[in-house]
């Protein structure tokens, strides 16, 4: 396809596609799928060779948020049946930290419910983030911990924090349907504080909330834009208690499509499959590696994810490697532009929010009862699938050992 070629060449520059262009593989066939996938496997394999990295999600606070994000299971009015409770000690984050590291994470997320910290959870989180780096030489920390106000992006950094993740979640135009309690507006300011204090930005999207194909070349073009240095790439996890609970919109193929219309916009960042791969992606995961170049390993915030052996499996059926602690994640280019955990530049495109460190809050399963590795028999194609959609009930905040 010409289309393909052409998108390609574009992104061995760093070249941006055209609105039109991106538009063009999300309308592609189920026909053409396999040709779009190996087109922009190029691109991956150009900037990050075979290396996956891993990420691992500590929940530091659950439940109880005051913002009425329509897909989160932490929000106001959720009935959603997850974890609730307050800051973890900054021992008990560390430990749970150990495990995502143990299981071959390079970075550590830490992520809270809330609109945004107050300076004493600032301060709280800061502890929490010289715990960890004492006890794990060379280990990444990123924060999301909401809006950020003044002065305290500057602090995290300062207390060793290397990344902030604040997502867009949707375009401009759909967010007030969305959310109700804070602007589109607030998330990018917040982007431009972790980047003014010089953390390395992480801003995405969640895909599957009745959007339109504009709609997701809007919110990835704002964020080539933005230029954060890592891209979450989030589908919809349709929680029952939430208002989302009913929109099950995703395919495997739709799945591949977004992440592939993601990496011809957003070629040399670190593209991060987060929440939901498990639920939409389903077996179809390995053929996501080629186009994404890190995932979450283990559970996300609130809800179940595929078991951290079985992703781990995954990668190295699928002839990939995980990235070591000692190799830098982007491309020399971004990291010689000056930011933290490995830069950004005015080409690049990359993104993270307050959905978890990229990972949407009611994000996936895989790994129980009639899930990926389960027995139970498998809907019709095309049905929701609420057998592969489980609240966590182990790891942080609980007495049981984490999924890692």
């Amino acid at each position: 396809m010409d289309l393909l070629n052409t998108l390609v060449d574009k992104g061995l520059r760093r070249e941006l596609p055209t609105r039109e262009e991106a538009l063009a593989v999300l309308a592609s066939s189920d026909d053409d799928l396999l040709d779009v996938v190996a087109a922009a496997g190029k691109v991956r394999r150009h900037w990050f060779g075979r290396r996956v990295k891993l990420n691992y999600l500590v929940n530091l606070k659950s439940g109880l948020c005051p913002e009425d994000c329509s897909y989160c299971s932490q929000r106001l009015g959720s009935t959603a049946g997850i974890l609730k409770y307050t800051w973890l000690k900054p021992d008990e984050a560390s430990e749970a930290a150990a495990a995502g590291l143990a299981g071959g994470a390079k970075r550590v997320c830490l992520v809270a419910s809330g609109r945004g910290p107050t300076d004493r959870d600032v301060d709280r989180v800061s502890q929490t983030i010289k715990a960890i780096k004492e006890q794990n030489e060379g280990v990444e920390v990123c924060a999301c911990l909401g809006l950020l106000s003044d002065g305290q992006a500057e602090r995290l950094r300062e207390a060793g924090a290397d990344a902030y993740n604040h997502n867009l979640n949707t375009s401009e135009s759909t967010y007030g349907e969305i959310t109700t309690t804070h602007t589109y507006a607030d998330r990018v300011d917040t982007v431009h504080k972790a980047h003014a204090a010089g953390l390395s930005a992480c801003s995405g999207l969640i895909a599957g909330m009745g959007e339109s194909d504009e709609d997701l070349v809007d919110v990835v073009f704002s964020l080539r834009e933005l230029d954060p240095d890592s891209v979450p790439v989030n589908f919809l996890i349709p929680f029952e208690g939430t208002p989302l609970a009913k929109e099950w919109n995703l395919t495997p193929q739709r799945c591949l499509r977004i992440l592939a219309m993601v990496r011809f916009v957003c070629p040399d960042v670190e593209v991060r499959i987060a929440g939901g791969r498990e639920v939409h992606l389903r077996t179809m995961q390995p053929l996501a590696l080629h186009l994404a170049n890190s995932i979450f390993l283990g559970d996300y915030l609130t809800s179940e994810g595929q078991a951290g052996k079985a992703d781990l499996e995954m990668i190295a059926d699928a002839g990939f490697e995980v990235e070591g602690a000692g190799q830098v994640t982007l491309p020399e280019h971004r990291v010689e532009a000056g930011g933290a955990c490995g830069s950004h530049e005015s080409a690049g495109c990359g993104s993270h929010a307050d959905a978890g460190c990229g990972s949407h809050e009611s994000a996936g399963c895989g790994s129980h009862k009639g899930g990926v590795c389960g027995t139970a028999t498998v809907p019709a194609a095309g049905e929701p699938r609420t057998d592969l959609v489980a609240v966590r009930r182990r790891g942080t905040g609980t007495d049981l050992a984490p999924n890692a």
